[in-house]
């Protein structure tokens, strides 16, 4: 990912705490030089010092039969907004789109065992929805192994991360504190939440 130096993140702590509030990624890998890509939840954690990302896809979907013979990337982008030039001090500017975005570079472990993919999903429901814990727990058993039988689990071992926050940190401090305000004056919502990581960082 091309990161000028104003917007590259470093900060560990806070990548590891847009994964989790943006948990909805982009899996991508490649096939005879043919790049293939599914949209999926992922759950961050970590295990002896090491980190990984959990998921999980339909067993229908033939991305997961090569995912232990490479390195894949995951793409986490949220949130973002376009910038009116509007909202700079000088009138020679143009538009542009400010965002946060996140490359995780991962090895791949399928979790093909049955307990290893209830286990996972069990994660997955504590993290998202722990209300459901109890339904879940209540469903017939043989629907849970039909279940299993349609999905892949598996655990990426995450090997390096690369972070961008362009937050226009090349502005004044008065044309980051416009530009906040005039996202939160919107009604879309990443803006909005855009406009509020800017006003932290200001």
């Amino acid at each position: 990912m091309y990161i000028p130096l104003p917007f590259k993140l470093k900060d560990e702590t806070q990548i590891r705490a847009y994964i989790r509030q943006y948990p909805f990624a982009t899996l991508i890998t490649a096939v005879d030089n043919y790049p293939i890509a599914t949209h999926l939840p992922f759950i961050l954690e970590e295990d002896e010092g090491q980190w990984y990302l959990l998921s999980h896809m339909a067993k229908a979907n033939p991305q997961w039969k090569s995912l232990e013979e490479q390195q894949v990337l995951v793409v986490f982008q949220a949130p973002h907004a376009y910038i009116s030039p509007s909202h700079y001090e000088k009138e020679e500017n143009v538009p542009t789109w400010n965002y946060i975005a996140v490359h995780v570079y991962a090895t791949v472990e399928l979790l093909l065992e049955n307990k290893q993919a209830i286990d996972l999903l069990e994660k997955t429901i504590a993290v998202f929805e722990k209300g459901f814990q109890g339904q879940w727990e209540n469903l017939d058993e043989g629907y849970k192994n039909r279940l299993l039988q349609g999905i892949v689990a598996f655990r990426l071992k995450i090997q390096g991360v690369e972070a961008k926050e362009k937050l226009s940190q090349n502005k004044t401090v008065q044309e980051r504190q416009t530009i906040s305000d005039g996202l939160l004056a919107t009604s879309d919502r990443s803006a909005q939440q855009l406009a509020e990581i800017m006003k932290n960082k200001l």
